[in-house]
């Protein structure tokens, strides 16, 4: 089943309304430091980040706005919290959206001012709920973060941007908690047809952050909830890009190299770990639709090796590369890396 939102623009591209999930992460740069931050984005977009977020705390970040903009090609979006004059000050200088918590702007009327020059300007607003940071009355009402509270407060700022006559919104309800967010989005889904944000807000570091991420944005983009993303990693915002893809290219939304390996044990006779990681390095970002299996032993090896588009079965200190289930040479363990990585390029190639 899919939830067909609104269709939205930001900047030079749309989502919902049917569009591809796009990917979207936050720099940590400072963001007045212009030099750092487009630094930063570039290497997100040639990993396949098609959002951008950046913090603006003060008057000079909202103004670096304009700067980064010109060296960048995807949109970007100003994240403004207590001073409504920020928010306005991002519009000027090219953002291509803002997002924004009512509750912390000063008022409906500071809300307003910021509503008045998105509409003028075309620019769409996020607005949204997270766990930790609910409304004192909605909290007392629900004695808990509950997902029925989350999903409230987002709608209660979705109705106050309506009541400006604006409805070029989006709207996420986050937690930190897999199955809180989860039920979430499933009742936000359907009560509202603009786009959806989906993520985890505080997903934790590396590990626990891709575990919890890619549990609740898999599920919720199977069930065909969620048009934009972000796996919100205590790391490198690189990271969070790498493993957005990875669930999307996971539930075929995204073309990938998919990397097929076995765990290894005591049947494997090279350094198995050592060569699919190294491939998937090397080619993980190729926009391709390719199986590629890389196996120790004559167990699976050669039947995963002949299934797979690409494939290594090795042996002691060899293996057999295989494309498309033919045996093309035996290659000796110091050469298996560069001689699969060709075969992918040739395979890309054709």
């Amino acid at each position: 089943m899919t939830f067909l939102t609104k269709k939205i623009k930001i900047g030079n591209i749309y989502i919902g309304g049917g569009e591809p999930v796009k990917i979207q992460s936050m720099t940590n740069t400072k963001t007045k430091d212009v030099e750092k931050t487009v630094d930063q984005i570039l290497k997100l977009e040639s990993l396949g980040c098609e959002i951008i977020r950046v913090a603006v705390p003060d008057m000079e970040s909202a103004k670096a706005i304009g700067k980064i903009k010109t060296k960048i090609h995807i949109p970007i979006v100003a994240d403004i919290h207590f001073d409504f004059r920020l928010a306005l000050e991002a519009i000027y200088n090219g953002a291509d959206k803002i997002r924004i918590n009512p509750g912390n702007i000063g008022g409906p009327e500071k809300v307003k001012k910021i509503v008045d020059e998105a509409k003028k300007n075309g620019i769409p607003i996020r607005v949204g709920a997270n766990s930790g940071s609910l409304p004192k009355e909605i909290l007392k009402k629900y004695h808990s973060p509950t997902p029925e509270a989350i999903v409230e407060a987002a709608l209660k700022q979705v109705e106050l941007l309506e009541s400006f006559d604006f409805d070029n919104i989006v709207i996420s309800v986050k937690s930190s908690d897999i199955l809180t967010t989860i039920k979430s989005y499933e009742i936000l889904s359907k009560k509202t047809s603009y786009p959806l944000h989906v993520g985890l807000t505080e997903a934790g570091t590396f590990l626990s952050g891709c575990v919890k991420s890619s549990i609740a944005i898999g599920y919720l983009l199977l069930q065909g909830i969620g048009d934009t993303i972000r796996v919100s990693l205590t790391d490198d915002p690189e990271k969070e890009v790498i493993v957005a893809k990875k669930i999307l290219q996971g539930l075929k939304l995204r073309k990938g190299v998919n990397i097929i390996s076995c765990p290894t044990c005591a049947r494997c006779n090279v350094d198995l770990i050592k060569i699919a990681n190294e491939v998937e390095n090397r080619v993980g970002n190729l926009d391709l639709d390719i199986n590629v299996a890389i196996m120790g032993c004559a167990v699976n090896g050669p039947g995963e090796a002949r299934e797979a588009d690409i494939g290594i079965a090795c042996g002691v200190g060899e293996g057999l590369l295989f494309r498309k289930g033919e045996i093309v040479k035996k290659v000796k363990e110091d050469e298996l890396i560069d001689e699969l990585i060709r075969e992918i390029y040739s395979f890309y190639k054709t």
